[in-house]
């Protein structure tokens, strides 16, 4: 059955063999003498990280043109990059090939599509994203281009997550109507901070939640821990303003994932009572903790309970009247669906609403996917999904019998694709480009632990975290 899972996840895929002969993959390193002549590109990997932190550094406070020209400049950067690298070994993984596959029927779909124009702008977009990962995954292969970009993103968090307490304190206007009006909360405040809505915000924080946490443990000097201490508190406190209530829950489950994790990684140090009892407390701490503020914090409260209430409110109601009409328009195309994009979305929808309000997608990232890509690419995305948690695991276990505190980055980074998969299957965050970026980021990170497992052996050498102890 082991073996079984292993050619599923592709985990014991002989990738070396086919670099060795592939036609396509002779292309990397073709330009190889001209990069070795050049001082600016053996800083190459350097420079990328710079054009990464920067997406991450403007993605909250610019349009989203801008972040898309800032995306076209990483993919160009990554082409010069490939053409011209001097290890050939190195960067590709089963992820890569399960995107690349979810990207081929993408593009499939956008070629059937009965509305190609809109379908290929959007799978245009989709491509930007997809090619983002590459370059990410390539340069967080180092240690300190992977902090460093890290740490970029956790300081522009925590000016976002800032100016949403600040939100929260001093008031903010709605900008739309994110609040049932018949509900004991319609005049309560929804921080948004630079974002300007509190739903794609929560989206936003979930990476800066995990990544701060794990900040924790990899920061090394008393006043850096500290700070990702802060960053913890103040990113989760923005994040429960925002009142999103998909954020909530994907925050719940991320949690009981990252005890999961940290439970797996210092199993070999914890005391038989720890071993065997740790989990349950934690597990029952945060249940605790969830009770406690149902019954003593009334925003949470009303809106835990108005989750169960059905179309009574408001909000419930628009999501289930577009889930209704996206499910007739997955019978009607169920193959590959109407092809990518927001634009594609919004000319095929008015077709089958029976509501008065317009969609702007589908309000699940499951169903969209469903709807561009049809059956075919709902398949290929899960199966990407699984291969992601399944290196996710193969990764940990390596760097944890390795001792190396890199592990911690790869637990924030398993955390951060769970909490927000739970969130986008029921709003239309992950498609927002503030939020893709992130989302893409995340498994960039997985990706970029990746050793084959037929060269991974177990260390003999005493963990660092044991020899601390």
């Amino acid at each position: 059955m082991n073996s079984v899972w292993q050619q599923v996840t592709l985990a014991t895929l002989p990738l070396q063999q086919w670099r060795q002969v592939s036609y396509v993959y002779r292309i990397v390193g073709s330009l190889q003498n001209w990069r070795n002549g050049s001082w600016l590109m053996q800083h190459g990997d350097a420079i990328a990280a710079l054009l990464i932190s920067l997406v991450f550094a403007l993605s909250p406070f610019v349009a989203t043109n801008l972040i898309g020209v800032l995306l076209s400049a990483c993919i160009l950067f990554w082409i010069l990059l490939t053409v011209s690298d001097t290890d050939k070994r190195a960067g590709l993984t089963p992820i890569h090939l399960l995107v690349m596959l979810f990207w081929s029927i993408s593009a499939t779909a956008a070629a059937l599509s009965p509305l190609k124009r809109a379908a290929f702008t959007g799978f245009g977009k989709l491509s930007l994203y997809l090619m983002f990962f590459i370059l990410a995954a390539r340069v967080f292969r180092s240690p300190k281009l992977r902090s460093f970009c890290i740490t970029i993103f956790l300081h522009v968090a925590l000016v976002v997550s800032g100016y949403g307490i600040h939100q929260a304190i001093y008031g903010a206007d709605s900008l739309a109507t994110w609040v049932d009006p018949e509900s004991p909360l319609a005049q309560s405040t929804r921080v948004y901070s630079f974002l300007g809505n509190p739903n794609l915000l929560a989206g936003y924080l979930m990476p800066a939640i995990w990544l701060s946490f794990s900040a924790i443990f990899m920061w090394k000097h008393r006043v850096p821990k500290i700070l990702a201490i802060v960053m913890f508190g103040i990113n989760t406190a923005c994040l429960l303003l925002t009142q999103s209530r998909g954020s909530w829950v994907g925050l719940m489950v991320s949690a009981l994932v990252m005890l999961v994790l940290l439970r797996y990684w210092w199993s070999p140090i914890l005391p038989h009572f720890w071993r065997k009892w740790g989990l349950i407390l934690a597990f029952g701490g945060l249940a605790g903790a969830l009770v406690l503020g149902y019954l003593f914090v009334t925003p949470f409260r009303y809106r835990i309970a108005s989750m169960f209430v059905g179309s009574r409110d408001s909000s419930n109601a628009f999501r289930l009247n577009v889930w209704r009409a996206v499910i007739m328009m997955i019978r009607d195309r169920p193959i590959l669906g109407f092809g990518p994009g927001d634009l594609v979305f919004k000319q095929i929808y008015p077709l089958y609403s029976q509501a008065r309000f317009s969609g702007l997608s589908a309000y699940s990232v499951l169903l969209e996917i469903t709807v561009e890509s049809g059956l075919i690419g709902l398949t290929a995305f899960l199966w990407l999904l699984t291969t992601i948690f399944s290196q996710g695991y193969y990764q940990l276990r390596r760097v944890r019998d390795l001792g190396d505190r890199e592990g911690f980055w790869l637990m924030g980074a398993i955390a951060t694709v769970v909490g927000m998969f739970v969130h986008g299957s029921v709003d239309t965050v992950l498609y927002r480009p503030e939020v893709s970026v992130l989302w893409w980021m995340s498994i960039a990170l997985i990706a970029s632990f990746y050793v084959p497992q037929a060269a991974t052996s177990q260390s003999s050498q005493t963990p660092e975290w044991v020899e601390e102890r």
